[in-house]
């Protein structure tokens, strides 16, 4: 069992190490659709290495324009994500210190936000218009923390206004992750004290994983209040997951 992790643990810090050049290397020579194959490709392999198979459940057809906003479970929200609809990410500012997945979060283009800062969050509001204006997919987690499985937290609402200002849509994604009999997979849940390091392993040493990500109806953005988007959001997934 333990020749059996150590294998499994080279392979993902390979891929990893792998991730790292690509970002430093390949990105700022491509396109935005080629960093979104090679964000998607990279992500599939990363949960396969994992033994995260990624299911997409049916659901409403997804945008490629959107404020894309999920319910938060685990450190591996991001790459079922971006397995199936790469997106520019805002994480919390802790993610970055994450060994060496934080690195590779931020090459990718991931938005940071320090909790409690409203002078860096204004300037990233800025930011997240900008982008969405342009075009782009932006994802966040408006939990603001991860919750156990099946929970939803309250929605914070203040990023929501990001649409509202760029006039697109917000589409909730309800996320979760399952065992063989599909009930919620205990190796998944990623609250309380528990370390990217204590999670990783004990992904590894588990059961096989399969995530499942159902898109929701998009709620209309322009015109609309923060707080009512954010609720609408909130109710959508609590609702999904309760299915």
């Amino acid at each position: 069992m333990k020749i059996r992790l150590a294998l499994r643990l080279a392979r993902v810090m390979v891929h990893l190490v792998a991730g790292l050049a690509t970002c430093a290397l390949a990105f700022p020579l491509v396109s935005r659709g080629g960093r979104e194959r090679l964000t998607r490709r990279w992500s599939r392999k990363l949960l396969a290495l994992c033994r995260v198979t990624v299911e997409q459940l049916p659901g409403a057809p997804v945008l490629e324009h959107a404020l894309i906003v999920a319910n938060h479970v685990s450190w591996l929200d991001i790459f079922v994500i971006n397995a199936l609809h790469p997106c520019r990410f805002v994480a919390k500012a802790e993610i970055r210190a994450w060994p060496v997945l934080g690195w590779l979060a931020a090459g990718a283009g991931t938005v940071f936000i320090a909790r409690g800062n409203r002078r860096e969050l204004r300037h990233i509001f800025k930011g997240l218009v900008l982008v969405l204006e342009q075009g782009e997919r932006v994802a966040l987690f408006p939990e603001g923390t991860t919750a156990r499985q099946g929970e939803v937290l309250p929605f914070h609402a203040n990023l929501f206004e990001a649409a509202i200002d760029a006039k697109v849509a917000v589409q909730p994604y309800a996320l979760s992750y399952v065992d063989a009999a599909g009930g919620y997979h205990a190796s998944v849940d990623y609250t309380g004290d528990t370390s990217f390091v204590d999670s990783l392993f004990t992904i590894l040493q588990g059961d096989p994983v399969r995530a499942r990500l159902r898109p929701l109806a998009p709620i209309a953005g322009e015109g609309a209040h923060r707080r009512e988007l954010a609720q609408a959001a909130e109710d959508a997934v609590a609702g999904a997951l309760r299915a």
